[in-house]
């Protein structure tokens, strides 16, 4: 689910679940086992991407809507495990945004030190409100970190989809790219780091970073819960299911 691309120095680490990349537990497991895995080994830095005209399509809803408790839980945990680790990594992270990212898929790159996204007829934000589900205080913090707090909430809560050029105002990516080129950009990105004096860069970006790590430095167990309880409240679940409806009647045309 997770195909390795080595550029140089510079490591992709590749969503590859076809049609969307709509991430599960197994997915947000893979990713972070090879995030850490990249560290282990000496990559100096990374580039998350995903397939072309589709970065990621958030959490797999029609998937998740069926299945238990205990599978639920290990779905959220995982989530929270896998932001944790890009606001932890040791090493840069740039997110290559490479089409559609709603839901999910804008919430990972927040975590990420750069986001650089395909210019195009292509939709993000944090959508999750629209389908049911409250949006977790870790991401509402990593969001407001990176569009500040008035640009949070009406994304946030509105839970509006909006176009990469709109995204770019408002500091939600930091840099547009031809689709063709994100992946590169965001590997030369990586590279301009890496040129600098490596023990030099790597404090100061510790440092630079030390709000974000700081979101899940608190005790998250009681997020935790509330976040696993809110998605069997009966509003959520019939939004849920709702919404599942659609995307399979959609997907039968």
């Amino acid at each position: 689910m997770i195909l390795t691309v080595d550029h140089g120095a510079v490591r992709e680490l590749r969503l590859n679940r076809p049609p969307v990349n709509a991430l599960t537990a197994d997915l947000m497991e893979a990713l972070r086992q090879a995030m850490e895995a990249a560290a282990r080994e000496g990559i100096p830095a990374l580039v998350l991407s995903g397939a072309p005209g589709r970065f990621c399509g958030g959490l797999d809803l029609p998937l998740l809507v069926e299945l238990d408790r205990d599978s639920i839980d290990a779905a959220w945990d995982e989530l929270y495990s896998l932001l944790r680790a890009l606001a932890y990594s040791p090493i840069p992270v740039a997110a290559a945004i490479t089409g559609h990212a709603p839901a999910g898929g804008t919430v990972l790159p927040l975590f990420c030190d750069r986001r650089i996204m395909a210019d195009g007829d292509f939709k993000l934000g944090v959508n999750e409100v629209a389908v049911g589900i409250p949006l977790p205080p870790v991401i509402v913090s990593g969001l407001r970190r990176q569009v500040g707090p008035r640009q949070a909430e009406r994304l946030a809560v509105s839970g509006v989809l909006i176009s990469p050029r709109e995204a770019l105002e408002i500091g939600l990516v930091d840099e547009l790219a031809p689709a063709a080129q994100v992946v590169a950009r965001a590997v030369a990105w990586c590279e301009t780091l890496l040129a600098l004096p490596r023990e030099a860069m790597a404090a100061t970006r510790r440092e630079a970073r030390a709000d974000m790590a700081a979101i899940f430095a608190r005790d998250l167990e009681a997020e935790l819960r509330q976040m696993m309880a809110s998605w069997w409240n009966p509003e959520t679940m019939d939004t849920l299911r709702s919404v599942v409806a659609r995307l399979k009647k959609r997907a039968d045309r």
